[in-house]
């Protein structure tokens, strides 16, 4: 059985394990306490698509409020399918349900960051009608 659905934190351990797979590892230390406050956050929506009782993606969409604008925003803070079963449209199964969450809450536009070196995830991107917009700043707090 497939279902998209709302994450939980018995899904901290799979949700981990698809950010490894995206070259972000030694989330497992605190991956519990993040989701865990996320979950209860009302500007974020953490949903993972289920097939057979295995989490094989999931997807983090928070909204963000404007002052100068009548709408909102949403940006895609992270999203992942197991490297086993990309290709198989769940990608955009997820994708398309984080638009319909962001036209519920009334946002103009969504949008996301994406690493220069994930070129098959810029071409997914792309393919769901996302541009690219060439400026962007990072002023990083961490010494």
């Amino acid at each position: 059985m497939e279902l998209l659905r709302e994450a939980k934190m018995s899904d901290h351990e799979k949700i981990s394990n698809l950010l490894t797979q995206l070259d972000d590892p030694g989330t497992e230390k605190f991956m519990a306490l993040q989701l865990q406050r996320l979950l209860q956050h009302p500007d974020e929506s953490i949903f993972v698509y289920e097939s057979d009782g295995n989490v094989l993606g999931f997807m983090s969409v928070h909204f963000i409020p404007q002052l100068a604008l009548e709408g909102d925003f949403a940006r895609i803070s992270y999203f992942a399918v197991d490297e086993v079963v990309r290709g198989k449209n769940i990608g955009s199964l997820l994708e398309a349900h984080a638009v319909t969450l962001a036209e519920e809450r009334y946002c103009d536009r969504i949008e996301l960051h994406c690493n220069f070196k994930r070129v098959k995830a810029h071409q997914f991107y792309q393919k769901q009608g996302y541009e690219e917009v060439p400026k962007y700043f990072v002023k990083s707090l961490k010494k």
